[in-house]
């Protein structure tokens, strides 16, 4: 019997397994094209190391198959896209056992209806040719686990690559947790964990020299959220802008509260255009202490308070915060891309 509130079960439960069976042939379908320029790939090097004079040999071989595939199932044999094909079997050769790739088909047949698959390759085509062009083994693995865990579109992987992710979460670890980046990718424990060394904010449009306010600022935070909080990070749901609370007849205001479901608690955002200064981390410290004593429940963990400014001030922050103190942090933002390079440098 159909009830006022959903007259059509029927309808949405077909609607269901619909979406599901799409999701799955998509899947499958990206499985089996990554599995079959694997394949590709590991049959051009088996060629090329029997040929007598490898570099002019692999030139000339590539031409030929471009334009034999591409008369025969249309485009998407360049010459360029065998040279991935060929780089990819070389790059990730180890993920497949030799007997096991040597069995093309059994590799296809060995996907379920579950969706689970022993084939490590999460991603797209695009992705991993993208991927590719990453020379450090430990950077190349990260951003392949983090597009992976989060979805990201070869567009966000371009973004989270260009913009250094992997160096700016980097400099702020040990040694084994840049190792554990590699291996795990981003792992969300402590509040420090969910933070960057500093924020890449060039999709906002402002100009490192052109002179805007803090409610311009916030402003144009507001008008690209979605982009915002990639740029976050794991976890952080938004909360609201300018959330008022009042002592005593004077009101106060926080630019932009989030919450983070992964460290489960409150991070404040308190935005400054300028050099940090002591009364920016007294204010913030105010905000910290009113949502953990008003605010937060029993079973959250303590607020996080983040002064989001354009110049950090390390002599400030030393002598101002208590040594160790993990719920208020000073962090830099960027109006352009970074420089990878002096990230690099900086990171080595």
């Amino acid at each position: 019997m159909r009830s006022k509130n959903n007259p059509f079960p029927l309808f949405e439960n077909i609607k269901t397994i619909i979406a599901e069976t799409q999701h799955y042939i998509v899947r499958n379908v990206n499985a089996a094209m990554i599995l079959t320029y694997f394949q590709i790939g590991k049959m051009i090097v088996e060629d090329e190391q029997h040929g007598s004079q490898r570099a002019e040999y692999a030139k000339e071989t590539l031409i030929y198959l471009s334009n034999e595939l591409n008369k025969e199932f249309g485009k998407g044999y360049s010459v360029s896209n065998l040279e991935y094909m060929r780089g990819f079997y070389i790059t990730y050769q180890h993920r497949i056992s030799q007997t096991l790739s040597g069995k093309f088909d059994q590799l296809l047949k060995s996907q379920t209806l579950s969706g689970k698959s022993p084939i490590p390759f999460p991603l797209g085509w695009s992705q991993y040719v993208l991927l590719l062009k990453i020379k450090n083994e430990d950077e190349r693995n990260f951003y392949e686990i983090e597009a992976a865990a989060n979805n990201w579109s070869v567009r966000e992987l371009q973004r989270q690559y260009n913009s250094a992710l992997f160096e700016r979460l980097a400099l702020s670890k040990d040694k084994n947790e840049v190792k554990q980046l590699a291996t795990k990718g981003q792992i969300i424990e402590k509040p420090a964990d969910a933070l960057k060394s500093h924020y890449v904010l060039e999709f906002l449009g402002l100009k490192e020299e052109s002179k805007y306010s803090e409610n311009d600022f916030e402003t144009a935070i507001i008008d690209k959220l979605e982009h915002f909080m990639l740029e976050l990070g794991k976890g952080f749901l938004f909360e609201g802008r300018q959330r008022r609370f009042t002592f005593e007849g004077d009101s106060f205001f926080v630019d932009l509260v989030f919450y983070n479901r992964l460290l489960r608690c409150f991070v404040l955002f308190d935005l400054k255009i300028g050099k940090l200064t002591h009364q920016d981390i007294g204010q913030m410290q105010m905000y910290v202490n009113y949502y953990d004593r008003k605010i937060k429940t029993k079973d959250e963990n303590p607020t996080i308070g983040v002064i989001l400014c354009k110049e950090e001030n390390r002599t400030v922050i030393e002598f101002t915060l208590p040594q160790g103190s993990n719920q208020i942090f000073a962090k830099e933002y960027k109006a352009v891309l970074p420089s990878k390079e002096a990230l690099k440098k900086q990171l080595e």
